[in-house]
């Protein structure tokens, strides 16, 4: 009988933040399988833990993933973690999770800390209606590409972005989105240099400017401002009316398509058209 997968969430930066949960997890399974070796050993020695570790990174060849399968088809448990946060999200576990499912093997989410979350909670921009975009392409054409794709895009946006490509991102995001557009950088989450720089995207790009990014910084953007549908006027509804009639279209018909795009009854609109 195949074992278990637990997806399992670890700390992003402050390691109070691991769960009772996750805890009886890393206890309890066979093996762990992690993106860094040396990341996750800091974890079990803070919590004195003895695992065996068996690396799976993005350039990892097929052969570690058909090693850590058949274990799994085995009967071993394991836990798959990444350097902080939530497993695949923008990291290679994905890959495992869906070898597991296409072989019947089962999956157990153990939640925990995301920075992506985190930081918009905190970022005093719209948390209704989100979405995610993990780390923008790194080649500037296609990042370019990326980011007019979500000109008109009215979430509230969410990126992760490394230091030494911060601000040719902003700067990006500026020619892209405009200046005004609030965005919040949030910093070093739950670490000791914490922080959460809420700006618009000139103000951003000036403060990185003369202050050399340092740290790991998650992106919030606003989204773009809602699109009201456009009501025609009254010059515009006989214009239009016009074109509908020489269509072929009666009065009735017109005037019930027109009362659509309007402020006007069909009523008032077959009226004014009889006028």
């Amino acid at each position: 009988m195949p074992g278990k997968l637990y997806i399992l969430a670890t700390p992003i930066g402050n390691l109070k933040d691991i769960t009772l949960r996750a805890i009886e997890v890393l206890k309890s399974v066979d093996f762990l399988v992690v993106e860094d070796t040396r990341v996750t050993l800091k974890l079990l020695n803070h919590l004195g833990l003895k695992k065996p570790m068996f690396s799976y990174f993005r350039h990892s060849n097929p052969e570690k993933l058909d090693s850590i399968l058949q274990k799994l088809q085995s009967g071993q448990t394991a836990a798959i973690v990444s350097d902080a946060g939530m497993p695949c999200i923008s990291d290679p576990g994905e890959e495992l999770v869906k070898a597991c499912i296409e072989q019947g093997i089962n999956l157990e989410p153990i939640p925990g800390a995301n920075a992506a979350l985190s930081a918009l909670v905190a970022s005093g921009l719209n948390t209704t209606r989100f979405c995610f975009e993990g780390f923008l392409p790194m080649n500037k054409k296609n990042r370019t590409a990326r980011l007019k794709k979500l000109q008109q895009e009215e979430r509230t946006i969410i990126f992760y972005e490394a230091p030494h490509k911060l601000l040719s991102t902003l700067k990006d995001m500026q020619h892209t989105f405009g200046g005004g557009r609030k965005i919040c950088v949030a910093k070093e989450l739950t670490k000791i240099h914490e922080q959460f720089l809420r700006f618009c995207l000139a103000q951003a790009v000036e403060y990185f400017e003369h202050e050399p990014p340092k740290g790991e910084f998650v992106l919030v953007l606003e989204g773009a401002e809602e699109i009201e549908d456009k009501k025609l006027n009254q010059a515009e509804i006989i214009k239009e009316a016009q074109k509908l009639q020489k269509a072929g279209k009666s009065k009735t018909e017109i005037a019930k398509e027109l009362a659509e795009k309007s402020e006007l009854s069909r009523q008032e609109i077959y009226n004014l058209l009889h006028g």
